[in-house]
């Protein structure tokens, strides 16, 4: 018996390496032309350093953003501003940008929704139920995670605070993932955080969505932006985040957040099978692990 027990945890080691071993393939889901900067700098390591791949899923094209082009209007020469000059130019310049942005962070593909964009606002409703075709949105979906066989999905943390359009992007990756039949990838939702916060962002479930439920209430895994490397330790991975936020040009409010935060938080949802924690926990052991230069 102790041979047997021995051996079935071998056997589960190995497996765990196997995986580990192959190159590693994540989607990423948002519903704007700028919010993968959020998980930059691991979309960065997972390409750069561990040869994965990581494509990335755009439901908007983000033209609801025009009020805050002003910046960008000697830069392209159009009046972005004004809603319909915003409206008309704003999904060609940001599918540009985002393009840009992944080349900086190694995004492999991209998959444009064409979803409209109407405004900013906190109610997920209003993409779900009326400017979304949702129906087509999550077939879409489903069938690039099926083709590709994704071993991770990322998008971001549906709190309610936030955009209406994120929380919207993320229920519906979720209700994709969550109807799939057989072998399904493992979705994660990003937040980020600070060494400076007084107190641990908490997070159980969006109201209404029992499917965004995340038991032990926090982030299981994080990724240090802040790690030091190069000539004399002079460079750290916040640098990579900027140049990425820094090409969304026509988003002024994006640059607010240049430098900001120290770590990408990743929160393992309740609909994930438990066998695979173990496995995404090694997988984030070994992103942190990585060290350009080193």
């Amino acid at each position: 018996m102790k041979k047997y027990i021995l051996g079935l945890s071998f056997l589960f080691l190995l497996t765990i390496t196997f995986a580990q071993t192959n190159p590693v393939k994540v989607l990423v889901v948002v519903a704007h032309p700028d919010d993968e900067a959020a998980m930059s700098v691991t979309i960065y390591k997972i390409t750069h350093q561990l040869g994965g791949t990581v494509d990335e899923a755009v439901i908007t094209n983000g033209e609801a953003g025009y009020k805050y082009s002003l910046l960008a209007e000697s830069i392209y020469n159009i009046k972005l501003t004004d809603e319909k000059n915003g409206r008309e130019n704003l999904p060609r310049i940001r599918k540009q940008e985002l393009m840009n942005a992944g080349k900086i962070i190694g995004i492999r593909n991209f998959y444009f929704f064409d979803q409209k964009d109407a405004h900013y606002g906190l109610d997920e409703h209003e993409p779900l139920d009326t400017s979304w075709d949702v129906a087509w949105v999550q077939q879409r979906l489903k069938e690039i995670i099926t083709a590709n066989h994704y071993d991770y999905v990322f998008c971001l943390l549906p709190e309610p605070g936030t955009h209406g359009g994120h929380k919207a992007a993320t229920i519906l990756t979720l209700k994709t993932v969550a109807a799939l039949k057989g072998e399904k990838p493992i979705v994660l939702s990003v937040s980020g955080s600070s060494k400076t916060d007084t107190t641990q962002k908490t997070f159980t479930q969006l109201k209404d969505y029992a499917f965004t439920k995340i038991s032990i209430g926090k982030p299981s895994f994080f990724i240090d932006k802040t790690v030091s490397f190069g000539y004399n330790n002079k460079l750290n991975y916040k640098i990579i985040e900027n140049w990425e936020i820094a090409e969304h040009k026509s988003q002024g409010t994006m640059q607010t957040f240049i430098n900001m935060g120290d770590y990408e938080n990743y929160w393992y949802y309740d609909i994930n099978d438990p066998a695979q924690f173990n496995r995404t926990k090694l997988f984030f052991e070994n992103l942190n692990s990585l060290i350009l230069g080193k």
